[in-house]
């Protein structure tokens, strides 16, 4: 079988409930030639307990977070988890982390983050000193760090990612990632508003500019399909977010926290949430690289959470034909 372009990864869909349906969506990213299989964070099968298990169920599947939340883990022990997935599957993994909402970090921590770039600053900085063999002495404002990692000679890469949604978070990632996530977020607010953020942020540190991995939102358009309530079940808690709809009013995309329904037909019509048949489809994902994104994620968590895995699987496939073929083979970058 051909190879997709390996710019095009797939995320699972919903929170895992079980190894079995994890297996089918990585054999699935496997067989399709997906750069990576991504899974955000999950409160039902931790995320990296069950990344673990599909490692050992599909060993050298490329596999990355988009993202974990840091307020559940110390630094050190996402840097341990990170490293421990990438002798796993025995190639690069991605830890991508956020802060996680307002009350998120309300509910797990003494007080939320009153300086959210600087808590992921140092938390993105920690995690990267540690993989790279660093014996970290850190008295930080979040977090306190005098440890190393044991060595692991050999063991494959780890990229430290963050979630991205507005300037000053791209500027911190710049600073510190090696990925900046975003989700939601335009590809023209991307290019626009993102990238030159990532870009003053590396240049303040002297270091590369990180890669950016887009997460999509999409669902091929069908007889009887309702695809506002499919953006609705995808990201509806998103809409209700201030800070999303801060991100997205400022791509000029109208939504209003207080009206998620509202918000979720602006996604499908502003094209933010993407949708057509899947040449159109593919078209549109396209346009993210053309505007700067490195890879993207294609996201069909809607279709799924109202049709079920066969209907999202369906779209997957040919979504993925219409995006085109390369003989370039699947690896794990």
């Amino acid at each position: 079988m051909a190879t997709p372009r390996r710019t095009l990864s797939v995320f699972h869909p919903a929170p895992p409930h079980s190894l079995e349906a994890m297996t089918a969506f990585g054999t699935f990213a496997r067989q399709r030639g997906a750069r990576r299989l991504w899974i955000g964070q999950s409160l039902h099968i931790e995320s990296q307990l069950a990344l673990a298990g599909l490692a050992a169920r599909l060993p050298g599947l490329a596999l990355g977070t988009a993202v974990a939340l840091a307020p559940l883990r110390h630094p050190y022990q996402a840097a341990v988890e990170a490293r421990s997935l990438s002798v796993m599957t025995g190639v690069a993994y991605v830890a991508g982390y956020g802060p996680g909402a307002l009350d998120f970090q309300h509910r797990l921590l003494a007080a939320p983050y009153s300086r959210p770039l600087r808590a992921m600053g140092e938390y993105a900085r920690t995690m990267r000193r540690l993989l790279d063999g660093e014996a970290v002495e850190h008295d930080g404002d979040y977090h306190t760090t005098r440890y190393r990692l044991p060595p692991m000679p050999g063991a494959p890469d780890v990229e430290v990612g963050l979630g991205v949604l507005r300037p000053g978070m791209a500027r911190t990632a710049g600073q510190v990632a090696d990925v900046a996530i975003t989700w939601l977020a335009p590809y023209w607010y991307t290019q626009q508003t993102l990238l030159p953020a990532l870009r003053r942020g590396a240049s303040e540190q002297g270091r590369p500019t990180p890669r950016v991995a887009s997460v999509v939102h999409a669902a091929v358009r069908r007889p009887g399909r309702r695809v506002s309530e499919a953006a609705l079940a995808a990201v509806g808690p998103h809409l209700g977010s201030a800070h999303y709809c801060d991100m997205l009013r400022r791509a000029g995309v109208a939504v209003d926290p207080g009206r998620p329904e509202a918000g979720a037909t602006a996604l499908v019509d502003s094209g933010v949430y993407v949708t057509g048949t899947p040449d159109e489809i593919a078209g549109q994902l396209r346009r993210y690289g053309e505007h700067g994104v490195d890879e993207v994620i294609l996201n069909v968590s809607g279709v799924l959470l109202t049709e079920g895995a066969r209907a999202a699987l369906h779209d997957l496939d040919a979504i993925i034909d219409a995006y085109g073929y390369a003989d370039e083979p699947c690896g794990s970058g």
